[in-house]
């Protein structure tokens, strides 16, 4: 009898401890510094999907710092220096600078990108495979969506299109990659481009009005510089009647023809389950496999297709612009 009541409460004394480990796992509060490059529509939805996701499993258990760097990559430098300083638990890193900013400050601290095309890329890591990780701190989400479904719409859209012009920053790896897999496909159909890059904003207008004068139509990767500028880029296109189709939903509502977009706040949420799996189940960042978002769908912005006069084919959704 003494036998067993010594191991009766023996498991009542394990099943305290236990629950007690969880209560204080529970009751654990994380802090997470976000750094989102700039604030344009995509980036935001990715930020916002991020912290509902985290928000919903953790509630008030997790704590963020949210950062914009207002479009500079000194600026994200020193955002995220703050957040290792800080000794944060995990880093967000909105966009492919920011991403690289945070791999520059730590090598200790967890850190997640969104709305990243090619971790590859970014990263430069040769022969990397997305479905296994990136062997180091990092993962995340993707916002890469195929280059050859660009080409089909611009194909599709303009099919006498004769050359198509290229726009993007030359200071964003990701865009680089993007024009070129797009360049590439352009080639395969025997359609001329011309590349048209800037190096920030001061330069944009001259560098589109130059654009507009010998295409038939223009392509504009998921570029944050142009992003953030797309009225701008749309005033300039609308003048000269041009179709211009973007890399992303956000973009193509504040002033493009047609896009082949993704959810920027799905790829969030999804980085923000990923940095849950990280924070309280210990998962390994640098096994975590590249996440991407659902099949992309073909959308369209009847606003600036009635400002140029363009009749949509079926099988577009229009997008709701204010």
């Amino acid at each position: 009898m003494k036998k067993i009541i010594a191991l009766v409460l023996a498991a009542v004394l394990v099943l305290g401890m236990a629950s007690a480990v969880t209560a204080k796992a529970e009751e654990k509060t994380y802090t997470v510094g976000i750094c989102q490059l700039v604030q344009h529509a995509a980036l935001d939805a990715a930020t916002e999907g991020f912290m509902d996701a985290l928000t919903e499993k953790l509630g008030d258990n997790v704590k963020f710092d949210l950062q914009n760097a207002q479009g500079e990559s000194t600026t994200c430098s020193t955002i995220v220096t703050g957040f290792v300083a800080n000794e944060y638990d995990l880093i967000m890193a909105n966009a492919t600078p920011a991403l690289l900013a945070a791999v520059s400050a730590t090598d200790t601290i967890p850190i997640l990108g969104t709305s990243v095309t090619d971790y590859a890329t970014a990263l430069a890591i040769d022969d990397m495979d997305a479905s296994v990780g990136t062997g180091i701190n990092v993962s995340g989400t993707s916002d890469g969506v195929p280059a050859q479904m660009y080409a089909d719409t611009v194909m599709e859209l303009v099919p006498e299109a004769k050359s198509v012009a290229v726009l993007y920053c030359s200071a964003e790896p990701n865009s680089v990659l993007q024009a070129d897999q797009f360049i590439a496909c352009m080639d395969e159909l025997g359609v001329d481009t011309t590349v048209y890059t800037f190096t920030d904003s001061n330069d944009i207008q001259a560098v589109v009005t130059s654009a507009v004068e010998d295409a038939d139509a223009m392509y504009i990767p998921t570029d944050n510089t142009a992003a953030s500028n797309m009225t701008i880029i749309s005033n300039v296109c609308t003048a000269a009647g041009l179709p211009v189709i973007c890399g992303e939903e956000g973009m193509c509502a504040a002033g493009g023809l047609a896009t082949v977009s993704i959810s920027y706040y799905d790829i969030g949420y999804v980085c923000g389950e990923m940095a849950y799996d990280i924070l309280v189940n210990g998962a390994d960042v640098s096994t975590m496999p590249i996440g991407y978002a659902a099949s992309p769908a073909k959308k369209y912005n009847p606003d600036f297709a009635d400002a140029i006069g363009f009749e949509m084919p079926e099988g577009y959704e229009a997008i709701e612009t204010e």
